[in-house]
């Protein structure tokens, strides 16, 4: 198996001032291509260390994805690295320069004059194209492994990899199959709960179970070749049999995506009124091009009574013209109430929240999962209220 690695490189990704969102994506990208990564690391912008990391990693790795530091700055040092851990100089690409200074006319300005830096690469280097951006990547080997150098502008990188360079792995080497991944995702259960169940339970050879836990839903994947699809799929029953009304979506489109297609389908239109939830639901539904029909954000220091909860999801019914309603109290000694109207009536819950560790943002995010979860469970037919681990049962309507 090739051993694929991702080397990040900039201060500001070491010292954790900005989220290497670039890593994720490339590892969820590569795997889903048959490239799994074998690992990666992150390097600042010390020359010293980058050039002694892409001599060290070129001694052990098939495949090196470098990504940053192409950038007309003083900090910008991977060209440079690069070409220094090579044993050759750095070589001006005129016809680069050209596409730059093309690049910038377009939109009425001058290119200054340490842009040009963008067009050098090594001597030994191929250049790869960057359709979206001024700063051209480039393809070495060094000893056994061959590298792509990449800019760190997500939406440059994204283009680069997927139009010049997961070609170019195809060109140069001979590919597994995607592995297949059976996923599920559940809220209200614990990982150890889900764990004493499905833990050693038997497998296909080289099928792995794998558990992803980010409060407030935990996350089961069935991972392994293509060629085990029949005998994955005949243990993934017994997954969603353990998961059970607590699985709120399969696959990766999310619990908000799930529900705006099933409302769609259902021809129903949601309104929304939020307090200690704060607009979440709303963000969530309306990235997701949910039917909303309105909505209301009303301070969270305006205490209600479940009763009023739900004679609140009512009345905003009428005023929206919405078959459905979510309404969500403010937060007082850790009791949330939640209510959802509907067509049939009106269900509401109080709550009380148990994880007294949990921060203020988790514990709205977890209040807006547990109202989503309530519209899913109604759409679906079932029991709108479930049980959750770490919330407390306090009151009922129905």
């Amino acid at each position: 198996m090739l051993r694929v690695e991702m080397l990040s490189t900039g201060d500001e990704v070491l010292h954790g001032q900005i989220i290497d969102t670039n890593a994720a994506w490339l590892a969820d990208y590569l795997f889903q291509q048959g490239i799994p990564m074998s690992g990666r690391e992150t390097v600042g912008d010390s020359l010293a260390s980058l050039i002694e990391t892409l001599q060290e990693r070129s001694q052990i790795a098939d495949i090196l994805i470098v990504n940053g530091g192409l950038g007309p700055t003083s900090d910008d040092l991977s060209a440079l690295a690069a070409a220094t851990a090579s044993g050759v100089e750095l070589v001006e690409q005129a016809a680069w320069i050209a596409r730059m200074e093309a690049y910038f006319a377009e939109r009425g300005r001058p290119m200054a004059d340490s842009n040009r830096k963008q067009a050098q690469i090594p001597a030994n280097a191929e250049l790869i194209d960057n359709r979206v951006g001024t700063a051209c990547g480039f393809m070495l080997r060094l000893n056994k492994c061959l590298m792509f150098f990449t800019p760190g502008v997500p939406s440059e990188f994204k283009t680069m990899v997927t139009e010049q360079i997961v070609p170019r792995l195809r060109q140069h080497f001979t590919l597994s199959a995607p592995p297949l991944c059976l996923r599920l995702t559940t809220f209200g259960c614990s990982e150890s709960d889900l764990a004493a169940e499905l833990d050693g339970m038997p497998l296909p050879e080289g099928v792995v179970l794998g558990y992803r836990s980010s409060s407030p839903i935990i996350e089961l994947k069935l991972t392994g070749p293509e060629t085990q699809r029949a005998a994955m799929e005949a243990a993934w029953q017994r997954v969603r049999q353990v998961a059970g009304d607590n699985t709120i979506f399969e696959g990766t489109a999310g619990l908000p995506a799930t529900l705006a297609q099933q409302l769609r389908q259902q021809g129903l239109k949601l309104a929304l009124s939020e307090q200690f939830s704060a607009g979440l639901i709303n963000l969530q539904l309306q990235s997701a091009d949910a039917p909303l029909a309105g909505g209301e954000l009303l301070p969270s220091h305006c205490l209600e009574t479940l009763e009023t909860v739900i004679a609140r999801a009512q009345s905003l019914a009428q005023l929206a013209g919405a078959q459905l309603v979510l309404a969500v109290s403010a937060m007082q000694d850790e009791q949330v109430s939640i209510a959802l109207h509907t067509p049939r009536g009106s269900v509401g819950q109080t709550v009380r929240y148990r994880a007294s560790r949990h921060g203020l943002r988790l514990r709205q995010e977890s209040v807006a999962m547990l109202a989503l979860d309530m519209l899913r469970r109604w759409l679906a037919g079932g029991q709108v209220c479930g049980k959750n681990g770490w919330l407390e049962m306090v009151e009922i309507i129905e």
